[in-house]
């Protein structure tokens, strides 16, 4: 053998150790990060903690989608529009006096309930609404208008 070629067999030899040397060193040093805080555990021992722990919280967020399901079920029942309009209904009173009032939840359906002030008295009606509709009695023009009104909020 030459000692040129031997110059450049042991050259490549050594550049070969050396990028070996520097993967394997790559290696063990992710290896020692992973296992860093358990000493006596093995790399099985803490990926079979590891895919635990995953199931735990798996199983946590799966409960937490349910109750935030429930959560959203439950908050279309609940008072989320509200509509108001004052009025005159007659032209021998003053002022916006009468009233009508749509109270709705998050499916359209509530009650209204009108006030209707004269000279002498005041009197109040209340009517079911059934997903945006009458239920027994048809809505005055001024009950519709708050209904309109809550349906826009």
């Amino acid at each position: 053998m030459t000692p040129d070629l031997t110059l450049i067999l042991f050259s490549s030899l050594l550049v070969w150790l050396s990028a070996i040397t520097f993967l394997v060193v790559r290696i063990f040093g992710r290896y020692y990060k992973l296992n860093k805080g358990s000493a006596k555990d093995n790399l099985g021992a803490i990926l079979e903690k590891l895919s635990e722990e995953l199931k735990i919280q798996e199983k946590d967020l799966q409960e937490l989608m349910k109750r935030s399901e429930q959560t959203e079920k439950e908050a279309t029942n609940h008072i989320q529009k509200i509509g108001l309009i004052r009025f005159n209904p007659f032209d021998e009173t003053g002022g916006d006096q009468s009233f009508a009032l749509a109270i709705l939840d998050g499916l359209g359906s509530g009650i209204v309930i009108s006030g209707l002030h004269s000279r002498d008295n005041t009197r109040l009606y209340t009517k079911l609404i059934k997903e945006g509709k009458p239920v027994k009695h048809e809505f005055s023009k001024e009950e519709l208008e708050a209904i309109t009104k809550a349906q826009k909020q």
